[in-house]
């Protein structure tokens, strides 16, 4: 790992980060390759599996509505279980124990999700996979106290975003190439051994990026008490709840801002396909640009990353609440796949770095030694706010309202987002 960190470190790009925040930095490649994965081909190989009319099979209608609930348990598992493996990553040297034992558990059902054949397991295991790697992500994002300063928080959470949207085309790309292949190499490349070199692909380059992390992170903040059970991390948890809400203002009023506009992103993230698919633009060109938004977003991570050097951290999340409640107005003149291009460009532009400095301003204004509890509740407000910009897409539709408004209704989310991170701003903090 030395010699990878000490060649890549000559790069401008890379220059200045320690061995620590560089293996941090490679995990957000990795786990990033699932996520693009999970975001484009996971429900189109899925649909495969489960439409048609073979004993077994169910329709279109039936398949939609399946993998939504799958999307929802994952949400609810992860917002329960997160605060409590927080706690528990809290004690001195259990953070590398837990975010390990996640990852391999990601990685392991990745692959094998790659060689199922009934559109039923297929689900249940994709549940079980999504839920190991939130829960990995969720270790993985406390750790950013461990492995760098709270001046360089900005910069390196930036980073990591940043090579983490680069990265993933790697291995995205050769699982496209075998999807659009596939259907035209019939005996050479047929469609399950596509979904085979997909999932395998994208686990491997998972695991890869992710063994400099695991052998060289250090746990320096941390929690001294006796015993860890559930009962006690419970009791944690509701005592840590109940100090926010009555007397740490400035994190309650941030995750009440954090809430309202990561939804509306994510929403926008989580709808990119159903957006094209409703206004009948070409499959394939949707995720071409879906990958090209990226290499936007690698670029907007960077430059975020720069900025942070110079100006506030708040002023620049608002920037990109702001650039937002654009993309949310946007929408309204969507009607081709040129406009989808626009549209994608512009939230790759945004999309990386109000997550990272997202990210990085709650480690600023969290305990340090409470980290992984505190990301475990950072972690509701975050997979919990999908529930709400998900009904508003669904209400608007069910009324007979078109997807371009039911996307610019999403633009009250990222207003109220803007107020009350300003409101949060102004708060002390009692860190």
């Amino acid at each position: 790992m030395k010699s990878i960190f000490h060649a890549l470190n000559r790069l401008k790009v890379f220059r200045g980060l320690t061995e620590q925040e560089f293996a941090w930095v490679l995990y957000d490649v990795g786990n990033s390759a699932f996520t693009m994965l999970s975001c484009s081909l996971i429900p189109i190989w899925f649909k495969s599996l489960a439409i048609g009319t073979a004993p077994g099979q169910i329709n279109s209608h039936q398949a939609t509505a399946y993998y939504s609930i799958a999307v929802a348990v994952v949400t609810v598992v992860v917002a329960l279980l997160g605060p409590i493996f927080g706690v528990l990553a809290d004690h001195k040297d259990k953070k590398k124990v837990l975010f390990t034992t996640a990852a391999a558990l990601g990685i392991f059902g990745c692959i094998l999700n790659g060689f199922i054949t009934g559109w039923l397991l297929f689900l249940i295991l994709f549940v079980f996979t999504k839920i190991c790697y939130s829960a990995s992500l969720t270790i993985y994002d406390s750790m950013l106290n461990d492995i760098t300063s709270e001046e360089r928080m900005d910069e390196v959470s930036s980073y990591g975003f940043a090579w983490g949207y680069i990265g993933s085309c790697i291995p995205f790309l050769i699982a496209l190439i075998a999807y659009v292949l596939g259907p035209d190499m019939v005996g050479v490349l047929p469609d399950m051994l596509s979904k085979g070199i997909g999932f395998t692909v994208t686990a491997v380059w998972w695991l890869l990026v992710t063994i400099p992390l695991i052998r060289g992170f250090k746990q320096r903040n941390y929690v001294e008490t006796e015993g860890h059970d559930i009962r006690k991390a419970f009791a944690e948890i509701f005592h840590t709840l109940k100090n926010i809400a009555t007397h740490d203002k400035k994190v309650l009023f941030f995750l009440i801002a954090f809430f309202l506009y990561i939804d509306g992103v994510g929403t926008i993230i989580d709808n990119a396909i159903n957006i094209g698919t409703d206004l009948n633009l070409n499959t394939v060109g949707q995720v071409v640009f879906l990958l090209a938004t990226q290499v936007v977003a690698f670029g907007g991570s960077l430059v975020f990353a720069k900025l942070s050097k110079k100006y506030n951290t708040v002023t620049l999340i608002l920037v990109c609440i702001a650039g937002y409640f654009g993309i949310a107005l946007y929408a309204l003149m969507l009607s081709s796949l040129l406009h989808f291009a626009i549209l994608a460009f512009f939230i790759g532009c945004f999309q990386g770095s109000i997550q990272s400095l997202s990210r990085s301003y709650y480690s600023k204004i969290i305990p340090a030694e409470n980290s992984g509890e505190y990301f475990g509740i950072y972690d509701i407000f975050s997979k919990g706010a999908s529930f709400l910009g998900s009904a508003v897409i669904a209400a608007v539709k069910l009324a007979g309202g078109t997807i371009n408004v039911a996307v610019a209704c999403l633009a009250v989310f990222f207003a109220l987002g803007f107020l009350f991170l300003r409101i949060a701003d102004k708060q002390k903090a009692i860190r």
